[in-house]
């Protein structure tokens, strides 16, 4: 293994935070749980945990912010919470971004009720639904809803969706394709092929502006018959009048494709015909989200990100928040038409962009602060900066800004083509170190900064580009310093602004970045901090709700006077918050050991606390030892070995009085990194100590926060040398209290084979049964910054009995941004073999919760996965087995990057201001039609709680146990409780999560499989082409495979938690 320290993203002693924005898992990893900030085993009683909120640990992926446990390394980086607020007219103070407001949205107003039309076509179209269900085989597509959950204290709550009123009018849908201009260059992409479709609106469809909705990549919307055929379109910049003489001509090619009506989705939504049918559903939904955001698309003041995030640089709306190294974080609002019994909605949502900071680049690289100037290109890279020693303007006397996209620092080999090649001693050298050649014969030479556009606006004289000595080499300090009178700071790099061929140097002092451009890098720690200070931390759930209805009806342009383009379209929308019907689901007791006596705890708002109480099946802990890993030069944490002993005894001491058998520990080692062979020195040490103790378990105490020693250490044990191990701070041991060793402890137990916690056996239903295996599968994605050849890897964990403690994993490694499990034939029989080593039998049934799959793939679940899981179980069962259609299968898929909220519409109905834990919705925001609810099983510490969403693609367990006719709880009710209660048997925590804990393991497998791979993942840009981003082609490191495979030694052991 190379030595990729500072690489990593660490385990940060949970999930972290993988990414991407919103649930259709665009850069993955960056995920986030927002589960809990801290999984406390002992703390004082009532004090819970919770999530983070809405943000998701990284602003693209995948660290999974959730529950982070405070017993493992967590990664670099201390709370600063550094930053500016500016909120409004930029009112805020320093370091202000403490939120205040009402805890309940609109507390002490009248709450309207939920919405009687459509608890009467629900409840009709259930009991269609169950008729049909008796006359024909229940699973179509997916499983119908087998009824509504009627279990629990019921409750009303607002949800962040704003109902839609639509017409019954013909849309007309046009394909657009945008040629290769007249010079020959290839098709634009990108920005340039939005400026040019808005530029064909100008110009040939100016009379149906406001009828005309777009993509403003590939598709137009009109609410009237458009032109078809072939449209010349002239190209200029934004702001210019003028085109260029003779202008550059795009040809673009208007086709229509066919007309949707949005009646017939109101008709098909209110229909209570069990069977029926619409086929243009996707169609109209997709027609309805472009009319939506064509407002903000087309408002110079509103940053529009992806499809349907807007984010507004009004000074009386714009909120943001300075991260420190360059970046600073805004505050906007994510937009969505959503289909609902009996109603179209439109889901809003506070959503949250790390961006550039605007303005001065020399301030943006002073910020970041990095000398490096490999990763300061990579920072910079794409970059749109606005160039202003310059100045031009239109005929109105508006600026005409020329921006240009940063390419990189000047480096040597650019230009190497030309005959007289600029001279650049050293990649990122400064204006008085880069030469270019001025030309007499041309006045624009291939690298003269800045030189103004060789060809003038029709009757207008081009500008010389400048100064006269002609054939020589000048630098760029003194080309500015002679044509500007600029003296440039020499210890800054020169930009370049053209491309490696062709390269345009300037100075950094004349460039300014264009405000709201997305950061492409990783967040730091420091940033991640500050994002959530301003983002989640005392900003109360109440505030978004009234965000929502206020700022972001103004961004989308929803209030009075309604935007142009709906008011055309003939769509009107409420500007108030739907309320929905929920239920609070009671929760289960938890159970531990007291001596040799069972211990009933008592869980309370989804929390409890193990003081004084045992495991419930508590390991043995014989020999294990120690390995210190210290660095050259550190400050020594310890002062001498006396200190360390005395610590790691009274870390022993928790562990035992949590019921586990330890003996006292063996001599460790103790190794200092020099930064030259770390990894090598790690795994040497690691060796010599099995070769010395042959020890079961290593304790590894780190001398601060670097993931990429940390993750040195995971792949050493996991992978290399097959040994269990957890890593603890220095720090935090030496001054560690029961608390802290506690939770350290959670983990060992399980990673040694124990049970943590357990439930009653009537509280698990058909798991209790012993023949019923559920399981966990996730995908795990390159996240921005990631290599080109970074792959996707899959993880399945799977449970080995009724307790459900116990879930031993696997990892593959696939194809780059491959969604579905390649290889998952092969992942599930590994999963049943290790069931019928342990039971000797194979399971019934199998429940599988498949995490991270967005809507649009649902049907990829059915199509590639099902046939896959089924396989391999024909492939393992007996034949007399399988003709008895064993095993049976259900699947779930479980998500979290969705964008539904619910809010509490009283103090008495809440938990932080969010609902109480064990709250469920399948009503009010859901189709009757499909099997889903939203379930928060977690108490969120912080932020506005978010529940995991659950959709049932295959059943041939629940409704077949549980039909719609028998007695005793249904099938929606008998799923939603058994995924509630699972919740509380996460072992890492003393805490119901977010997410059940199938899901929740396989998350954290991937999140583990980032670590081995930390150099693809989290890659340290070393040269010129050391800093490519995410790409598709990770193929070329399917060799990686042997680094995800544990070793035989701990693979069927948690060696991931």
């Amino acid at each position: 293994m190379s030595d990729n320290r500072g690489r990593g993203r660490g385990d940060r002693g949970g999930d972290r935070g993988r990414g991407r924005g919103d649930r259709g898992r665009g850069s993955d990893r960056g995920r986030g749980r927002g589960d809990s900030r801290g999984d406390l085993a002992l703390r004082p009683a009532g004090r819970g945990d919770g999530n983070r909120g809405d943000f998701r640990g990284r602003g693209g992926d995948r660290g999974r912010g959730g529950d982070r446990g405070r017993g493992d390394f967590r990664g670099r980086g201390d709370f600063r919470g550094r930053g500016d607020f500016r909120g409004g007219r930029g009112g805020g103070g320093r370091g202000g971004a403490t939120n205040f407001g009402p805890p309940i949205f609109r507390q002490g107003e009248p709450i309207p009720p939920p919405n009687p039309t459509v608890t009467k076509t629900e409840n009709d179209l259930a009991k269609a639904l169950v008729v049909s269900g008796q006359k024909t085989v229940r699973q179509a597509k997916y499983p119908e809803r087998p009824g509504y959950g009627t279990a629990g204290r019921p409750v009303t709550l607002y949800a962040n969706y704003l109902p839609l009123s639509l017409p019954n009018k013909q849309l007309f849908r046009y394909h657009l394709s945008i040629a290769a201009d007249s010079a020959g260059r290839s098709a634009p992409v990108g920005k340039k092929a939005q400026h040019i479709v808005r530029l064909l609106l100008e110009e040939h469809f100016p009379q149906q502006k406001n009828s005309i909705a777009s993509d403003f990549r590939s598709t137009l919307v009109s609410c009237v018959k458009l032109t078809e055929g072939k449209f010349d379109v002239r190209y200029k910049e934004h702001l210019d009048d003028d085109y260029i003489d003779p202008p550059r001509v795009h040809q673009v090619t208007c086709q229509y494709t066919g007309e949707v009506n949005p009646a017939d989705l109101v008709n098909y939504l209110t229909s209570t015909n069990a069977g029926a049918m619409l086929e243009s559903k996707s169609e109209i939904v997709a027609a309805l989200n472009m009319i939506m955001g064509n407002h903000p698309k087309t408002d110079d003041q509103v940053v529009s990100v992806g499809a349907n995030r807007h984010y507004s640089l009004r000074q009386d709306t714009m909120e943001s928040f300075n991260l420190g190294g360059g970046l600073s974080v805004l505050r906007g609002f994510f937009v969505s038409v959503r289909a609902a019994t009996a109603r179209v909605l439109l889901n809003v949502q506070v959503k949250y962009l790390a961006c550039y900071n605007k303005g001065p680049l020399v301030n943006v690289i002073q910020d970041y602060g990095n000398r490096n100037s490999y990763r300061l290109e990579k920072f910079l890279k794409s970059l749109r900066v606005r160039i202003t020693h310059i100045s031009r303007k239109n005929s109105r006397g508006q600026p005409r800004p020329r921006i240009r996209p940063v390419y990189g620092l000047a480096n040597r080999g650019d230009g190497g083509s030309a005959p007289n090649p600029p001279k650049v001693p050293r990649h990122g050298a400064g204006p008085q170190d880069v030469q270019f050649f001025l030309a007499e014969s041309s006045p624009q030479p291939v690298a003269v900064p800045g030189a103004p556009e060789p060809k003038g606006k029709k009757g207008k004289k081009a500008p010389r580009a400048g100064p006269a000595e002609a054939g020589r080499y000048i630098t760029v300090a003194d080309f500015f310093k002679k044509e500007y009178n600029m003296t440039l700071n020499a210890n800054l790099p020169v930009v370049n602004v053209g491309s490696r061929e062709r390269p345009v140097y300037l100075p950094v002092e004349v460039c300014e970045v264009e405000p709201g451009q997305p950061a492409k890098s990783k967040l730091s720690g420091d940033q991640t901090a500050s994002m959530l200070r301003f983002a989640v931390m005392g900003r109360k759930p109440g505030q978004n709700a009234q965000s929502i209805v206020t700022k972001g009806v103004g961004v989308l342009g929803l209030g009075e006077p309604l935007n142009p383009t709906l008011s055309a379209f003939g769509i009107n929308s409420s500007t108030q918050l739907i309320t929905v019907p929920g239920r609070v689901l009671s929760a289960p007791n938890v159970y531990y050991k007291d001596g040799n006596r069972t211990k009933e705890i008592r869980t309370q708002y989804g929390s409890w606390n193990m003081r004084q109480i045992q495991f419930s099946k508590a390991a043995s802990m014989k020999s294990w030892t120690y390995l210190y890993v210290d660095q050259e030069g550190s400050r020594p944490v310890f002062q001498n070995p006396a200190q360390l002993n005395a610590s790691l005894e009274g870390f022993r001491k928790t562990l035992r009085d949590m019921g586990m058998a330890v003996d006292p520990h063996k001599l460790g080692k103790r190794v200092v990194l020099t930064g030259k062979n770390d990894a090598h020195d790690i795994q040497q040490a690691v060796v010599d100590l099995q070769k010395q103790h042959n020890p079961i378990f290593i304790l590894g105490i780190l001398y601060t926060k670097d993931t990429g020693v940390y993750n040195c250490v995971k792949q050493v044990c996991d992978v290399r040398c097959g040994i269990r191990n957890v890593n603890v701070l220095a720090e935090k041991l030496i001054n560690s209290n029961d608390q802290y060793n506690a939770n350290v402890g959670l983990k060992i137990n399980l990673k040694l084979g124990g049970a943590n916690q357990a439930l009653r056996t009537q509280d698990l239903g058909i798991i209790s049964e012993g023949k019923t295996m559920l399981v966990g599968i996730d995908v795990t994605h390159p996240s921005p910054g990631s290599a080109s050849t970074a792959p996707s890897v899959a993880g399945i964990v799977a449970s080995v009995d009724a307790t459900l403690a116990q879930w031993p994993a696997e990892i593959r490694v696939q194809g780059a941004r491959q969604e579905m499990v390649a290889d998952l034939e092969t992942l599930l029989a590994s999963r049943l073999l290790h069931w019928r080593k342990l039971n000797r039998s194979l399971p019934e049934n199998i429940i599988v919760y498949r995490d991270g799959v967005s809507e649009g793939q649902y049907n990829k679940v059915i199509e590639e996965e099902l046939p896959l899981l089924q396989e391999a179980c024909k492939k393992t069962y007996p034949a007399d087995q399988t003709k008895k259609g064993l095993p049976r299968l259900a699947i779930v898929v479980v998500g979290k990057r969705h964008n539904t909220r619910f809010y509490p519409t009283t103090e008495q109905d809440s938990n932080r201001e969010n609902p109480i834990p064990g709250t469920v919705v399948d009503r009010g925001v859901s189709e009757a039609r499909d099997w889903d609810f939203f379930l928060q099983a977690h108490s969120a510490l912080q932020g506005t709680a978010r529940p995991a969403h659950y959709f049932t693609v295959w059943d041939e367990i629940f409704y077949p146990r549980h039909p719609a006719n028998s007695t005793g709880p249904g099938a929606a009710d008998v799923l939603q409780d058994l995924t509630h209660k699972m919740c509380y048997l996460f072992g890492r925590a003393t805490k119901a999560v977010s997410v059940c804990p199938p899901a929740y393991y396989a998350d954290l497998v991937c999140t583990r499989a980032r670590c081995f791979l930390s150099d693809l993942f989290d890659p340290m840009p070393v040269d010129a082409s050391g800093g490519s981003t995410s790409g598709t082609d990770g193929a070329l490191e399917m060799t990686r495979t042997r680094d995800v495979v544990i070793h035989p030694n701990i693979a069927e052991t948690m060696f991931y938690i």
